[in-house]
């Protein structure tokens, strides 16, 4: 009888719900430019603070008792849309960005000199891999363009792609070659003893030019603040581990269980582990999981197979939606997505990603890239959502790489001092004539959009960057006292997300001799060495022969990546010079 009236309740339940709700109004929310907008917040008046969401590709439908109501949508870094809607009519509503919002998602830029007129450059692809269509920075007129700038960012992905093509026995893509990233590799600095390590440094440097004895080269070195050790935070780490078919060979999937086992042996009590993967699908292997539980998580790790297609997009909303389940306040929240970076299902394009890592970053949760494979890699895409999601890019080629990543340079790579980095150079007008800055090359689409903006980058703990520029001077013999340039650092702090800048005015003139500073002479052959692989306009009067002497006279013999520079650049000696490695044979 209890059964039967229960029954008879929500009958007339419904039938009530069916007299009120005789209308339903369908629609979808967009933005200005005709994306689709998963999650936005809807209210109906009629259905008083009950709280709709929009589904996948915006879509939604809501029963409303009226011909006509209010609503009101929300939707992170818009206008709010308050609107009388026709229930009975399908409603298309377009919510406007922000100006903020727009301005996040313009083309970045990695350097950028005010007003500057740009030029075009042909797109490069190879071997089924994908990369990013570079244009070179060029000389500038200090008198017309004084004002220059570039992103600071713990990002060296190019150069161990290049030694993986190198050690291939093969040509490098052009596009592949970042000489920044190369720089960035070595983590050359200055000597510093006696300094406060919980600040930002800045190092200047002006020597002679080894491939233009007519021109100098100005060296800016920023050594980033140290977290210590014993103050490290507590860690939300998801690991989103692409197993689909095409990683499916030693370089990738094996690989990357074998670089996770390494980072899981750092882990304390204090951190959370979870472990996404995707490959016919999206699947939590791992819900948070606290970091004393070792083998449970390396038995998860050494589970895993590669099967099926790329559900990138999925399992990236997937990936956030843990990390932010497991958010940890003033902690480290960091999604490590490894990937030889193929996404066939979902969203896949470069610009659909861009987008989709843009709206995530607001979380305040970072996102590392590990880079594998060879024939399939797809280097545009990782590049673009490490950057877009506030984190860093790495490239994995052997074990040895990965353990330099994340367990030698494990602060380096997995904790943030400072986001949205960028340092502006301001040169004196008085004193360089020209100057160009080598690398921090921007893309195509990037220079080719009026609307591009400098981007800001990521800095790990202690990190040190070095960026070079190539100055011609008004004249030979220059006043010592006028100031050479000014150099503004801007950036937010970790976690408080507050604006600091921080000014170095009068950067002295004096040009030192650099032949007593072995790293900045180890830097030019560097710079040398990626020119060479890029083919770039700007190499002249020099060789692969000179650049391999420039390296035996100043490497630290003592550090293993040094001496490994060296043999790397002797094997592309014989790649690039097939009939010098003739020769040879033939003296012998």
């Amino acid at each position: 009888m209890q059964v039967k009236s229960s029954l008879l309740l929500i009958l007339l339940l419904f039938c009530f719900s069916a007299i009120q709700s005789q209308y339903y109004l369908r629609g979808e929310v967009q933005n200005e430019r005709g994306k689709p907008l998963e999650g936005a917040k809807i209210y109906l008046a009629s259905q008083g603070t009950y709280v709709f969401y929009s589904e996948m590709n915006g879509l939604f439908g809501i029963p409303s008792p009226n011909p006509f109501d209010s609503i009101t949508i929300y939707f992170d870094g818009y206008e709010v849309l308050r609107k009388k809607v026709d229930t009975r009519l399908y409603q298309t509503l377009v919510l406007k960005m922000l100006p903020a919002t727009a301005r996040k998602t313009r083309n970045k830029l990695s350097s950028l000199t005010k007003n500057l007129i740009t030029e075009n450059n042909s797109l490069f692809a190879a071997l089924g891999e994908s990369y990013s269509s570079l244009v070179e920075n060029k000389f500038i007129a200090t008198s017309n363009y004084p004002e220059t700038g570039f992103s600071l960012n713990v990002d060296r992905a190019s150069y161990a792609n290049i030694r993986r093509f190198i050690n291939n026995k093969l040509k490098v893509p052009t596009d592949a070659v970042r000489i920044e990233e190369m720089l960035n590799y070595f983590n050359l600095h200055a000597s510093k003893k006696n300094t406060d390590s919980t600040i930002f440094h800045c190092t200047t440097t002006i020597g002679d030019c080894p491939w233009n004895n007519r021109n100098k080269l100005f060296y800016i070195n920023i050594t980033a603040p140290k977290i210590n050790l014993d103050s490290i935070p507590p860690s939300n780490l998801v690991f989103l581990i692409d197993i689909s078919g095409s990683m499916d060979k030693p370089n990738r999937l094996p690989l990357l269980q074998a670089a996770f086992n390494l980072l899981i042996q750092n882990l304390r009590p204090v951190d959370k582990i979870s472990i996404v993967t995707y490959g016919g699908g999206v699947h939590v292997a791992l819900a948070p999981t606290t970091g004393d539980n070792k083998d449970k998580i390396k038995n998860i790790i050494d589970s895993l197979y590669a099967d099926g297609d790329t559900p990138g997009e999925g399992a990236i909303r997937t990936a956030y939606d843990i990390a932010k389940y497991s958010f940890i306040k003033n902690g480290n929240n960091r999604i490590i997505l490894a990937t030889d970076g193929d996404f066939n299902v979902g969203q896949s394009s470069e610009k659909d990603l861009e987008d989709l890592i843009t709206f995530q970053k607001q979380s305040n949760i970072y996102l590392t890239c590990l880079g594998v494979g060879m024939g399939n890699y797809k280097d545009s895409k990782l590049e673009i959502l490490a950057k877009k999601g506030n984190g860093n890019f790495a490239y994995l080629d052997n074990i040895q790489e990965a353990e330099k990543v994340l367990i030698t340079e494990f602060t380096k790579t997995l904790f943030s001092v400072a986001n949205d980095a960028y340092l502006n150079v301001n040169f004196n007008t008085e004193v360089v004539k020209q100057y160009r800055l080598i690398g921090f090359d921007n893309k195509k689409e990037a220079v080719n959009d009026s609307t591009s903006e400098l981007e800001g980058g990521e800095v790990g703990s202690s990190h040190s960057t070095i960026a070079i520029f190539e100055i011609e001077l008004m004249k030979e013999n220059i006043d010592t006292l006028q100031p050479l340039a000014q150099l503004n650092l801007q950036y937010k702090q970790h976690i408080t997300n507050e604006p600091i800048n921080l000014n170095w005015n009068s950067i002295s003139t004096q040009i030192t001799n650099t032949e007593n500073d072995n790293y900045l002479r180890f830097a030019n052959a560097i710079i040398m060495f990626g020119e060479l692989l890029k083919q770039s306009r700007f190499v002249k009067n020099y060789s692969f022969e000179d650049v391999i002497t420039i390296a035996q006279q100043n490497a630290d013999y003592t550090n293993r990546s040094q001496t490994e520079f060296i043999s790397l650049v002797q094997n592309a000696a014989y790649i690039y010079n097939p009939l010098h490695k003739k020769r040879r044979r033939e003296k012998n």
